[in-house]
């Protein structure tokens, strides 16, 4: 039986051979626990670093001699056949402990939820939820990326706070993502505006295409516009 633990361990560990940058272990359904034991706690003490634990869907009944994981944070032993004998966990010295997961288990603990708590002095969150019964928030990954976007507020957003102009298409935009021509630009044009209606004044006609065309009586005299 140990030999089928240590062969779980090792596929969970897909080729990874430094144990103490190990911080995750999941094991679930790795094995079928025939006599409801976990595995021996040396196994699992090589990764004194490790700090979220799951075992669970293995058939176990006991959690004794569990191993000793002091940087352990997160510990899921669900759908097992677990019915007591929870002081086993704080023999342990999980003194890191804050989430522990023991859903969909045999457990029959008269106040079982305070019980846990006043057991495990460092525990947070029991079965997803805290000692008031609030659940237990979003996880730390998305709490980063939510954190990561509040420091990019401009980022993907029309009107991001700290980036309220950008360039777009080379001009800058507004805050309503209207494009503004350049003063320039704007003074270039109503420059040429007027220079044409000046011609056409004096009987020379501009068409759409950017080319001055003579009127009739005039041909030779028109020539390209800024040509």
């Amino acid at each position: 039986m140990d030999e089928t633990w240590e062969r779980a361990v090792e596929t969970a560990l897909n080729g990874q051979t430094d144990l103490a940058s190990v911080r995750t272990l999941t094991l679930d359904g790795a094995v079928k626990c025939v006599h409801g034991r976990l595995p021996p706690p040396n196994l699992l003490e090589k990764f004194q670093t490790l700090q979220h634990l799951s075992i669970a869907n293995i058939g176990v009944s006991s959690v004794e001699q569990f191993p000793c994981l002091p940087s352990l944070q997160k510990l899921i032993l669900s759908d097992n056949r677990i019915a007591g004998g929870l002081e086993y966990l704080v023999e342990a010295g999980l003194s890191s402990l804050r989430d522990l997961d023991l859903s969909n288990n045999r457990i029959q603990i008269k106040g079982y939820r305070r019980r846990v708590f006043s057991l495990i002095k460092s525990l947070k969150y029991l079965d997803k939820i805290d000692a008031e019964d609030n659940e237990r928030p979003e996880s730390d990954d998305e709490d980063e990326g939510e954190d990561s976007d509040e420091d990019n507020p401009g980022c993907g957003e029309i009107d991001g706070e700290d980036n309220p102009y950008r360039l777009n298409g080379g001009h800058s935009s507004g805050r309503d993502g209207i494009v503004d021509v350049d003063e320039d630009e704007e003074s270039d044009a109503d420059e040429g505006e007027t220079e044409i209606w000046r011609r056409k004044e004096n009987g020379i006609h501009s068409q759409s295409n950017g080319f001055i065309v003579a009127a009739a009586g005039k041909v030779g005299e028109g020539r390209g516009w800024g040509g």
